[in-house]
């Protein structure tokens, strides 16, 4: 079966051996990173170690290119969390997941517990974000806005998704996923809460035993609008809604466990086509389902897109020789087609974007039939 293949390599290069790139905070430098997207006009980069989103405009040509604007730190020389309790708004602490709805920019600022948006794709680097979802203003920071879980705070939320005229979050610490028709605006309450009872419980597995309807810790959404699928990483599997369910519902699909009601995992064994260990992020684009199996240290991929089913196989991998194997880079040197904990994916067109987070680096990856 065709794959993807590596184009370019953004980060530092590879001192050769088995050292890691460089991570120091500069233009070109990656630290962590854990979120992508690309579209035609702009690849998006959050250099989660570095707390900071770095912004290429139009896809690299070259490897470790330096990108175009930076988001989060004055310049591209500074690292660190920023915007503890009243300090500046246009800082981060551990941000994850990105997406673009609308020219709108949206980013999980994880650990300060909000998802921030730019009303339009900054031009300029640290451009502070317009609004904020999950805070009363862009000066608060703390977990359920200082409080009990309701339903427009939010707990380390970590990714975010716009499918088919909806916007999601995987709001991770709540052990839930919101869902709003259409983009939200700062204080609006979700349309859809997936994964627990009402706006007001955050129990991992619903306080309960695992379910078709219960999450440990969603990390990622991708969908088609015909499928929704979310990452349950902690969990080691992912579910899928077909259709996308407008309240929660129990899901149609599960990959990585053989039923609904199981989260095996055995690491240092063979994992084969049907195991995930840690899936923390999923895409999805023309009839492919790339999901980033992180402990296992490779992607898989399903085509067609599965919609139904329980323990569905993978049709190939990428960053492994085989099913079986699941070494950190192979247990070799980095390579260009090599991964150590990959944490963000994103498909567009014949592109794939991989947050090759163990390495500091992003793979810019192609489609080739």
């Amino acid at each position: 079966m065709s794959t993807f293949h590596p184009v370019h390599w953004l980060g530092a290069p590879a001192p050769g051996g088995l050292a890691l790139p460089a991570a120091t905070a500069t233009p070109t430098n990656l630290y962590a990173p854990r979120g992508v997207y690309l579209d035609h006009e702009r690849l998006i980069v959050v250099d989660t170690g570095n707390h900071r989103v770095l912004i290429w405009h139009g896809l690299p040509t070259t490897d470790h290119q330096p990108a175009d604007l930076v988001l989060g730190q004055p310049d591209f020389y500074h690292e660190g969390p920023r915007a503890a309790g009243r300090g500046p708004t246009n800082g981060f602490h551990v941000p994850t997941g990105v997406t673009v709805a609308a020219d709108r920019l949206y980013l999980a600022d994880a650990w300060h517990h909000r998802v921030l948006c730019w009303h339009r794709i900054p031009e300029r680097s640290d451009t502070p974000p317009d609004s904020v979802i999950g805070q009363d203003s862009l000066f608060d920071i703390e977990p359920n806005r200082g409080g009990a879980v309701g339903p427009t705070t939010l707990y380390w939320p970590y990714g975010v998704a716009w499918i088919a005229g909806w916007f999601y979050i995987a709001d991770t610490g709540n052990r839930r996923v919101l869902g709003w028709k259409g983009l939200p605006e700062a204080h609006q309450p979700p349309d859809l809460i997936l994964g627990q009872e009402d706006g007001f419980q955050n129990a991992e597995n619903r306080g309960g035993h695992l379910t078709a309807c219960s999450f440990r810790w969603p990390h990622a959404i991708a969908g088609d609008g015909k499928t929704l699928y979310v990452a349950d990483a902690g969990n080691h599997r992912v579910l899928g809604w077909t259709p996308p369910p407008t309240d929660d519902r129990p899901a149609d699909l599960v990959l990585g466990q053989a039923d609904m009601q199981s989260a095996f995992e055995q690491p240092h064994v063979p994992q084969g086509a049907q195991r995930l260990r840690f899936p923390y992020a999923v895409t999805c684009s023309a009839d492919r389902l790339l999901v980033a199996d992180t402990a296992n240290n490779r992607i898989l991929i399903w085509q067609p897109l599965p919609r139904v089913g329980l323990g569905l196989s993978a049709n190939a991998v990428y960053g492994q020789p085989d099913f079986a194997a699941s070494g950190e880079n192979r247990w070799q040197a980095v390579a260009p087609d090599s991964l150590c904990w990959p944490y963000g994916l994103y498909a567009f067109a014949q592109w794939l974007a991989i947050a090759d987070s163990g390495n500091n680096r992003v793979i810019v990856a192609q489609y080739r039939p």
